[in-house]
């Protein structure tokens, strides 16, 4: 199912970024932006090219504890509705770049998620309709610095540190009717298996999400929903390596210094 689905990618070729569309049969269309998929006849010549990550939000809106097991590992209830914070744009890294431990923090913990991309402006929609708003999904690592999450408790600073929000290493373009629950993700770090969880365990399902975030706030082409983590969290240290895996998708691979 998932080869015939067309890809997203971003990359650096010569020395600018490209966007790129990748088809069912590999070839990568150069496009305008993210904003027009429409492939083009330029195909980009053969070459190492450094993958960047294919998404560029104006805003990033995570879901807390959709994973009931996840809430219990924490300790907390599960949340009667979506719980829904933000992680700055500012934060996103791509494939292969480093996650930088900050020194204000003693403990920073991986949290592997799906993520869905908006395609386009998305306002007060029902379910149906929001799943014609939704571009793809790629994943996502919510990088979060679990003390100053305990200390501060608002989760501005614990979550929003630069290079805290890994993301891709291509968004999977889904039509409306897609299954998203057939999704599945996998945390490794250093090849070891941390978590693994579905779309099936979601408290709240992905297109009722995105109509209830739509129902507060708009939302535009490009916009990243990080849809929350399973259980298994746990601390990354300098030299780890961490690699988060979904259905479709090579891993988003991020060393740890």
């Amino acid at each position: 199912m998932y080869k015939e689905l067309s890809r997203l990618r971003r990359v650096i070729a010569g020395d600018k970024p490209v966007w790129l569309l990748r088809d069912r049969r590999d070839d990568l269309h150069v496009i305008e932006s993210a904003d027009d998929l429409s492939p083009g006849t330029q195909l980009l010549p053969e070459g190492d090219h450094q993958l960047l990550s294919p998404v560029a939000p104006s805003k990033i809106i995570c879901l807390g504890r959709n994973y009931t097991s996840h809430a219990l590992e924490m300790g907390n209830e599960p949340p009667e509705r979506p719980l829904l914070f933000f992680k700055p744009p500012s934060a996103v890294i791509g494939p292969g770049e480093a996650i930088v431990l900050p020194k204000a923090s003693s403990r920073v913990d991986y949290e592997g998620e799906i993520a869905v991309v908006v395609g386009r402006e998305c306002r007060g929609v029902d379910e149906k309709k929001a799943r014609e708003c939704i571009l793809g999904y790629t994943a996502f690592n919510d990088v979060t610095a679990r003390d100053l999450q305990k200390i501060d408790g608002q989760w501005a600073r614990a979550k929003g540190f630069d290079t805290f929000a890994p993301a891709g290493p291509e968004v999977v373009l889904t039509p409306p009717d897609f299954a998203w629950e057939l999704l599945a993700l996998t945390t490794r770090v250093n090849g070891d298996v941390r978590q693994q969880g579905s779309v099936e365990d979601m408290a709240f399902s992905i297109p009722y999400t995105v109509s209830y975030i739509s129902h507060i706030m708009t939302l535009k082409p490009g916009d990243v929903i990080a849809t929350g983590t399973p259980e298994g969290v746990g601390q990354l240290a300098s030299g780890d390596t961490v690699s988060v895996e979904i259905n479709g998708l090579d891993p988003l691979k991020n060393p740890v210094r």
